[in-house]
């Protein structure tokens, strides 16, 4: 038989228990995986309910710009002896002398004037809104990036088994000629316990790399918040990017970038949160008006019935004249924390460059190494289909034919993570850009 068409047949046997063992299985696609994590995934389903949150707190009303209108009742009894000396010495008793007193009403307090505090809290509730957005594309991104990391590992993993089931295929068919040669005299014992101990190395690293396949399996399905015991396949294939451009990568960074975007807003938040601080320098009026009711009886006195009605409004003005230095101290810590924000956007923009510088370098020594290792494999393919020949004839000893097929299987290993590397690298710079596409 011919090298190439004994190859051919063993390559076809390794796809075919590959495809019995996968055809129960659902293929789950990059995309079906980001769309299922996006609806099911604890920790994005948080951070929307967190927007959620910050989305109702933004109104004129809890910046306080709305005035409070509210209604009120109380009631005040008692039972008293009484005992009156008048003023022109009568003295009147009563035991069990009752009073009663009854007001209700509805009220309404405004604050008009604070300084304009109102208003920078106003603008802060909508800079926490914002921040609360940048907050969840920054988990949306992480989430995602996860998911992509481990499909692809997914991914190489199954590249991994397919060359394992083939060279797994390869040592059968060593075993057997070696079985075929012991029997017309032509080879040793040696020669078929060798090729059955090698066979059985082969078949632990499948087992092994088949364990490691089933648990990523287990973490991606967790990953999407689904049942840990749904059994699925990847797609076979992973491609790279190879038009990056680092400047380009900066730029999207600079205005993408989540983390990036929540240290500006934080800044924006200390910054109004400095304008409210100095909003106490100034008075705070209010005014408070209302319609009250009252009725009120008492057994003993002058007036033994009293009831009322009607309007009572007013304006109220306040303003610290001093208060300890308290005014002074808040606003120079306000400044402060200002300050701090300017110094961490500086060092999260310099963290950020040095990330892509990083990753892109990566990139580009993964981009080299996959070019490098494709030469590899057809070569290592070449001379295992050549040394499978020369052994088939008895040309040259099992060791010789045993290194060409491990060469062939590293270098296709090698080969598959090269890809999953480069991918890596890929899905990193455009997490950092803030960019992350599924392409």
């Amino acid at each position: 038989m011919k090298p190439n068409k004994l190859w051919s047949l063993c390559l076809s046997a390794c796809l075919g228990m590959l495809s019995f063992q996968t055809s129960a299985q659902e293929l789950l696609t990059l995309e079906e995986a980001v769309e299922i994590t996006l609806q099911n995934n604890y920790e994005i389903r948080l951070a929307q309910n967190d927007l959620k949150v910050d989305s109702l707190g933004v109104s004129i009303g809890f910046a306080g710009m709305l005035p409070r209108v509210f209604a009120e009742a109380n009631t005040n009894n008692s039972t008293q002896n009484i005992s009156q000396t008048r003023s022109d010495g009568t003295v009147r008793e009563l035991d069990n002398a009752k009073n009663n007193n009854l007001n209700y009403g509805v009220g309404l307090d405004w604050t008009i004037f604070d300084g304009l505090g109102m208003f920078a809290r106003y603008d802060q509730l909508k800079e926490l809104e914002k921040l609360g957005k940048a907050q969840l594309q920054n988990t949306l991104l992480n989430r995602v990036s996860v998911v992509m990391i481990t499909y692809y590992d997914l991914v190489q993993q199954q590249q991994q088994l397919t060359a394992l089931d083939s060279t797994l295929v390869i040592s059968q068919q060593r075993v057997h000629l070696a079985d075929n040669r012991f029997s017309i005299g032509k080879a040793s014992k040696l020669e078929v316990l060798n090729a059955k101990v090698d066979l059985n190395t082969d078949k632990t690293l499948q087992i092994r790399q088949n364990e490691l396949y089933e648990n990523t399996k287990i973490r991606l399905n967790e990953i999407m918040a689904r049942d840990t015991n749904i059994n699925f396949r990847v797609k076979d294939e992973v491609l790279i990017a190879n038009n990056l451009q680092l400047a380009e990568l900066e730029r999207l960074a600079t205005i993408q970038n989540p983390e990036l975007q929540a240290q500006l807003i934080n800044k924006r938040i200390s910054e109004l949160e400095l304008k409210q601080i100095k909003g106490n320098r100034y008075p705070r009026i209010s005014a408070t008006t209302g319609y009250n009711f009252s009725d009120s009886e008492s057994s003993l006195g002058f007036t033994t019935k009293n009831i009322a009605q009607g309007w009572n409004y007013g304006f109220a003005a306040s303003i610290d004249i001093f208060n300890g230095s308290i005014q002074n101290r808040n606003e120079k810590i306000a400044k402060l924390q200002i300050e701090n924000s300017s110094l961490v956007i500086d060092q999260q923009i310099q963290t950020i460059k040095s990330q892509l510088y990083v990753a892109f370098q990566t990139y580009l020594t993964n981009l080299s190494l996959i070019e490098l290792e494709t030469n590899n494999e057809d070569i290592a393919k070449e001379n295992l289909d050549i040394t499978l020949s020369k052994y088939k004839i008895g040309t040259i000893p099992t060791i010789e034919f045993r290194t060409a097929q491990l060469n062939y299987i590293n270098a296709t290993l090698r080969l598959s993570n090269a890809l999953y590397q480069a991918k890596l690298s890929e899905i990193t710079l455009k997490q950092l850009a803030g960019n992350l596409s599924l392409q």
